[in-house]
């Protein structure tokens, strides 16, 4: 689990990861984004609200750890979601994340 905070960070100066509600649902809009990840104590609101946009523009969403820690991995304050926009980079967070 802890191998996926460095990965974000990395994701994060390479300019491939979009972070905050805002631009995250930008760049689903925009279709840029390969995945999706929500904070698991996210509000139930924003959870339906990514669900929704997701499942109709068919981009994976993954529920994973807590805003305070997601925020933290980024450098940045607390962040309900993240999405990845290389789809490298999205295989590799997510077989670090269901690897448990």
């Amino acid at each position: 689990m802890n191998k996926v905070f460095p990965t974000l960070g990395l994701c994060m100066k390479a300019g491939l990861l979009a972070a905050g509600e805002f631009m995250v649902e930008k760049a689903i809009k925009d279709e840029t984004v390969k995945l999706v990840i929500i904070a698991g104590d996210a509000s139930d609101n924003t959870k339906k609200k990514f669900r929704n946009m997701c499942t109709f523009r068919n981009v994976e969403m993954i529920e994973f750890s807590d805003k305070y820690t997601l925020g933290k991995a980024l450098g940045k304050e607390v962040r309900a979601t993240i999405g990845i926009l290389d789809v490298n980079f999205a295989k590799n967070i997510k077989s670090k994340i269901e690897e448990k």
